[in-house]
């Protein structure tokens, strides 16, 4: 039977940053024209390299990796604009470094879920390497076994992850609070503000469409309406009507997953089941050893693409972080910002673990959902980068 239509979220407007960025009587320097309108043909040409090239390439863990990747080079981007704009952290106003704050660990937070949905998808793999080494043999004992790891399987798959509750709450927080604050007797300011608003909304969507695999559901998807007037706009409208409305049949289609490799794993399951379960007789013996073949084939195929997509995500964290980190120690060392704000922004952080690897730092309490519980991040060791990402 399959699923429902599931409504579609409106799409969301927040009004036109393009008037935060220049109202009446602004004026922008060449060089900072310059600056600007290269940050955001650069984005455009990010977002349109990432339109799939058909349908069948949409919620596919290939496209994923290719999409975490390029959310690293949006936000590598920014910090090399912040760099540019030559915009020390002592020029910051309390608003822009709140901006800064609480979208970067709201992405911290979304990464951590992320990590731990690709780290459970790849326990899997290990109900599967079971199957396959029992199959390798012809006594009744190993079909036993080889029927219980499926049975495995098929439960470990249908179990549900809390963290993903967590992150679509961070996520909700995030599109609410898309509007950037406005920016008064400050050309750089307006510059950076505007450009850090296409950089949140290429990585809401794209965390949106994630959200909407892992889950399986296509409420977790957004639609936003950005204005006209950026150079970016057209290619992403193009991107987000091309993956949402592909994803949202997909999700309708009452699939027992959407992720097409974990499809592809299940359909080898269901063909191989009732063999297992039956027991094979000689005219069967072909017919379970192509269905082995197979489902050994889409298995590792579906391992390799969540490892590579997890050195994606870790990546994409650590861009994050480390910007995240460098904005810290600026506060502590400059003196035009107040105690109060370094103070209400700095919380030390348990060791928490992410796709294998234990990173250090200092991170902020996040301001959103009271009801989502963040993995603070310890990583105080680590050396401090001069770029920041938001």
């Amino acid at each position: 039977m399959s699923r429902p239509q599931e409504p579609h979220r409106p799409f969301l407007s927040f009004g036109n940053p393009f008037r935060m960025i220049s109202p009446k009587g602004s004026y922008l320097s060449p060089k900072l024209l310059a600056l600007l309108n290269t940050f955001e043909e650069t984005l455009a040409g990010r977002i349109k390299k990432l339109k799939p090239e058909g349908r069948e390439d949409v919620l596919r863990l290939s496209w994923m990796r290719v999409a975490m990747e390029t959310l690293c080079g949006i936000h590598t981007d920014i910090k090399t604009l912040i760099t540019a704009l030559e915009l020390p952290v002592c020029d910051w106003d309390e608003k822009w470094i709140d901006v800064y704050l609480d979208n970067s660990v709201k992405l911290l937070d979304i990464c951590i879920a992320f990590s731990s949905e690709i780290s459970r998808l790849k326990q899997g793999h290990l109900f599967l390497q079971c199957v396959l080494h029992n199959l390798g043999g012809a006594s009744s004992k190993q079909f036993v076994r080889a029927r219980s790891s499926l049975d495995g399987w098929r439960q470990h798959t249908a179990s549900k992850n809390p963290r993903l509750d967590n992150c679509f709450c961070v996520m909700d927080g995030l599109v609410q609070t898309l509007d950037l604050p406005k920016i008064k007797n400050s050309s750089k300011g307006k510059v950076l503000m505007r450009a850090m608003y296409g950089v949140k909304v290429v990585t809401l969507l794209v965390c949106s469409i994630f959200a909407a695999t892992f889950s399986g559901s296509a409420k977790k998807l957004i639609d936003l309406k950005v204005p006209e007037t950026y150079l970016w706009a057209e290619a992403f409208t193009d991107l987000q009507t091309f993956v949402n409305t592909e994803s949202r049949r997909i999700c309708s289609s009452g699939r027992v997953t959407v992720l097409k490799e974990l499809e592809a794993v299940d359909s080898g399951v269901k063909k191989l089941y009732p063999i297992v379960q039956d027991g094979v007789d000689p005219v069967e013996a072909e017919v379970l050893q192509d269905s082995t073949s197979d489902l050994g084939k889409s298995s590792e195929k579906l391992s390799q693409g969540l490892d590579l997509l997890a050195k994606e995500v870790d990546r994409f964290f650590q861009i994050v972080l480390t910007g995240r980190d460098a904005l810290l120690c600026n506060l502590r060392i400059g003196g035009n910002i107040s105690d109060q704000v370094r103070a209400n922004k700095n919380v030390e952080g348990p060791m928490v673990r992410t796709s294998g690897s234990f990173v250090k730092s200092v991170v902020t309490a996040s301001q959103g959902c009271p009801n989502c519980n963040l993995d603070y991040i310890d990583i105080s060791g680590m050396k401090t980068m001069t770029g920041l990402t938001i």
